[in-house]
């Protein structure tokens, strides 16, 4: 396992946050653990994933692999990212201890939940048919980075934990 590539994952949670006027989301909750995954999609021409961010409650090996699957995913069409693997997701780690070996399929059942979430928007005629539509040649925005959730200050020889 790469564990430099995990701590930064962990660090910066690339693509965590929820997102307003998402064309699709998805949830996962994992009975094992009680982890939640939520995935939320903007899909533009071509059903191209423009946007893509998740909210989690799980630890550092879910926040990791659920900003692996943002990079995946990102740019890639609905079809495409519905055919991530999670040796895929794996593999952009080096690999996962052998109790979190899991964690890639969780994170990916909350996206194929937000894909589903698309189809059945699409097929319902409650959006665009974005497949129908010719595929822009738009780069995918640049991801945001997360909000410092926790910045240590020292005040008075105390250590003062500030929440943002």
């Amino acid at each position: 396992m790469d564990f430099p590539k995990f701590q930064r994952l962990v660090e910066e949670r690339t693509g965590f946050r929820t997102m307003e006027n998402a064309t699709a989301s998805g949830e996962y909750f994992s009975d094992s653990c009680g982890d939640m995954y939520n995935f939320f999609l903007r899909v533009g021409p071509g059903a191209v994933i423009e946007d893509i961010s998740y909210f989690t409650t799980g630890c550092g090996f879910g926040t990791a692999t659920c900003s692996l699957v943002v990079d995946l995913a990102r740019g890639k069409t609905i079809d495409e990212a519905a055919a991530i693997a999670p040796a895929d997701v794996e593999s952009q780690l080096g690999g996962y201890p052998e109790k979190k070996k899991d964690y890639p399929e969780r994170a990916l059942e909350a996206l194929a939940v937000a894909i589903a979430d698309y189809r059945a928007k699409v097929a319902g005629g409650s959006i665009p048919d974005f497949a129908a539509m010719p595929r822009t040649a738009t780069v995918p925005p640049a991801p945001v980075p997360a909000p410092a959730a926790v910045a240590p200050v020292e005040s008075d020889g105390k250590i003062l934990i500030k929440l943002r």
